[in-house]
C-alpha cells in the first residue's frame, strides 16, 4: 500500500508540472510562458517632425534588447482625437503624451505615477511635470521648448538690416513693409507662408493665439484654467496675423491650403527672411539632407513675437514645453516595466542622448547632451539679459483642439473670404467659454 501511494504521489507531481508549471521552476528560454513575461513598449507620439528620428531609436533599441518598441505618430492636430481611439483598444499606448493640467484631468486614470522611478531619478528639474492633487507626478517633461520668429540673419542683412534694429512690433513692421516694398528687387519676401492646412495652422491658433492670451492672463493674475477669457488683446493679434499675410510669399487667397513643410521649405530655401516656429525646427532647417535644402546655423537665429504691447521691448522667447511623457498604469506590469526600461534608456544611453540633443536640444536629464541649437542660445541670452519670458499660457484652453479649430475657421474667413475680425473675436472669447462648458 506504501508503495501504491508513493506511486500516485509521483504520478500527480508530475501531471501538475507537466499541466501547470505548479511547482517554482522556471519557464525554459524561449517557451511561451516567459516570451509572455517580455514586455513590449508602443509609444503613441506627439510630434510628426520627430517620427523618422523616433523609428530609427525604437529600431536601434530593439536591436540591442530584443523588446518591441511601436512607435506611431499622431498626424499634426489629432494627438487627442487619436489618443482615445487608441486607448480603447486591446493593445493600447504604453507610453503617450499628457501636454498640460488638463489633459491630466482627462488621462489621470491612464496615468502611471511616475514618482521614485528610474527614469524619474534621471531629471535635474521637475519644473516641467505635471503633477495630480494627491502629489503623483503623472508625467513628466522631457524637453522644454521656445517659439517665435525664426530668422535669416543673412538675408536680414542683404535687405539692409541685422536682429538689433527690431526691437518691438513698430520696428518689426517697418522693416517688414520695407522688404515687400523691395520684393521684387530683394528676391525674397518678408514672411514665410501663414499656412492655415491642418500641418500649420496650429502655429497660430496655438502659438500665436498665445500671445494675446499671455498678456491678459499676465495682467489678470490668472494661475488656473479661466471659464471665461476677454480677449482684450485681440487687437495686438490682428496687428501681427495682418503683417504675416500682408507681408508675405504668397497671396492670402492661397492660406487656407498652405501646408507647414510648405512654409518650411520657403525659408529654407531663402525666399523668406522670417518663419514663426519653434527651436523643433533646428534639425530639420540645418541637418536633414532629404528637405532639398540645408542652412548654415550661423545664419539663423530667433526673435521674439512683437504684437504691439507696451513695454515687449523687454520680452524674451515663448518658453515652455507640451511634452511630457505618462506610461499607461491600465497596461500590463511588464509593458510597463519594458516601457519603464526604454525611456531610460531613450534619456541615459548614447544613442538615446545624442537624438534627444538634435530633436529637442535642451533636455533636463542627468545624461543629456549640449545641444549645437542657435534657437536655444538665443533663448538662453535673451533671458541671460533680464528679459521676461511669454509662457505658454495656451496650456489652459479647454478642449483645445475644438477651440483651435474655431479659431482657424474664423481666420480663413477673416483673411481670404472678406470675414470680419469680430468673427475671430468671437470664436476666441465665445468659443473658449462653450469649450470650457463643454469641457
Amino acid at each position: 500500500m506504501g508503495k501504491k501511494l508513493l506511486a500516485l504521489l509521483l504520478s500527480a507531481v508530475m501531471v501538475c508540472a507537466m499541466a501547470t508549471g505548479c511547482g517554482k521552476e522556471e519557464a525554459p528560454a524561449g517557451s511561451e510562458q516567459a516570451n509572455a513575461e517580455v514586455g513590449k513598449v508602443y509609444y503613441l507620439n506627439f510630434k510628426p517632425e520627430a517620427d523618422a528620428a523616433w523609428q530609427a531609436l525604437a529600431k536601434q533599441y530593439t536591436e540591442e534588447t530584443g523588446v518591441e518598441v511601436k512607435v506611431v505618430t499622431a498626424a499634426s492636430g489629432e494627438y487627442e482625437t487619436t489618443l482615445t481611439t487608441e486607448m480603447a483598444k486591446s493593445s493600447a499606448p504604453t507610453m503617450f503624451q499628457v501636454g498640460n493640467q488638463n489633459a491630466l484631468a482627462t488621462w489621470q486614470d491612464y496615468c502611471l505615477d511616475l514618482t521614485g522611478t528610474e527614469v524619474f531619478n534621471e531629471m535635474t528639474t521637475e519644473d516641467f511635470n505635471i503633477k495630480g492633487e494627491d502629489g503623483g507626478t503623472y508625467a513628466i517633461g522631457y524637453c522644454y521648448e521656445a517659439f517665435g520668429l525664426i530668422t535669416n540673419k543673412a538675408l536680414l542683412a542683404e535687405a539692409g538690416y541685422s536682429v538689433e534694429d527690431i526691437k518691438d512690433f513698430a520696428s518689426l513692421k517697418a522693416v517688414a513693409e520695407d522688404i515687400t516694398a523691395r520684393k521684387d528687387e530683394l528676391g525674397f519676401s518678408a514672411f514665410s507662408s501663414a499656412g492655415l492646412d491642418g500641418s500649420s495652422s496650429w502655429r497660430f491658433s496655438g502659438h500665436l493665439a498665445n500671445m494675446p492670451m499671455y498678456y491678459e492672463f499676465r495682467d489678470n493674475n490668472v494661475t488656473s484654467q479661466p471659464a471665461e477669457v476677454t480677449g482684450a488683446y485681440l487687437d495686438n493679434f490682428k496687428a501681427i496675423w495682418d503683417l504675416y499675410i500682408n507681408n508675405s510669399t504668397v497671396d492670402v487667397a492661397a492660406l487656407a491650403t498652405a501646408t507647414g513643410d510648405q512654409s518650411e521649405a520657403e525659408f529654407g530655401k531663402g525666399e523668406a527672411v522670417f518663419f514663426q516656429n519653434g527651436t523643433w525646427e533646428y534639425a530639420n532647417l540645418v541637418t536633414d539632407e532629404t528637405k532639398g535644402f540645408l542652412m548654415n546655423k550661423d545664419d539663423l537665429t530667433m526673435l521674439p513675437i512683437y504684437c504691439g504691447v507696451e513695454g515687449e521691448e523687454n520680452a524674451a522667447l515663448c518658453c515652455g514645453t507640451e511634452n511630457c511623457w505618462a506610461v499607461n498604469s491600465q497596461a500590463s506590469e511588464a509593458d510597463q516595466k519594458a516601457t519603464l526600461d526604454f525611456m531610460k534608456w531613450v534619456v541615459t544611453s548614447e544613442a538615446g542622448t545624442q537624438m534627444m540633443a538634435e530633436q529637442f536640444g535642451p533636455i533636463p536629464f542627468k545624461a543629456a547632451k549640449a545641444s549645437e541649437n542657435v534657437f536655444f542660445t538665443a533663448a538662453n541670452d535673451l533671458i541671460a539679459d533680464g528679459k521676461y519670458v511669454v509662457t505658454w499660457a495656451f496650456n489652459y484652453t479647454p478642449n483645445v483642439d475644438a477651440w483651435r479649430t474655431g479659431i482657424v475657421s474664423a481666420l480663413q474667413q477673416y483673411s481670404a473670404n472678406g470675414g470680419s475680425w469680430d468673427d475671430v473675436v468671437t470664436a476666441y472669447v465665445n468659443g473658449w467659454a462653450t469649450q470650457y462648458q463643454n469641457q
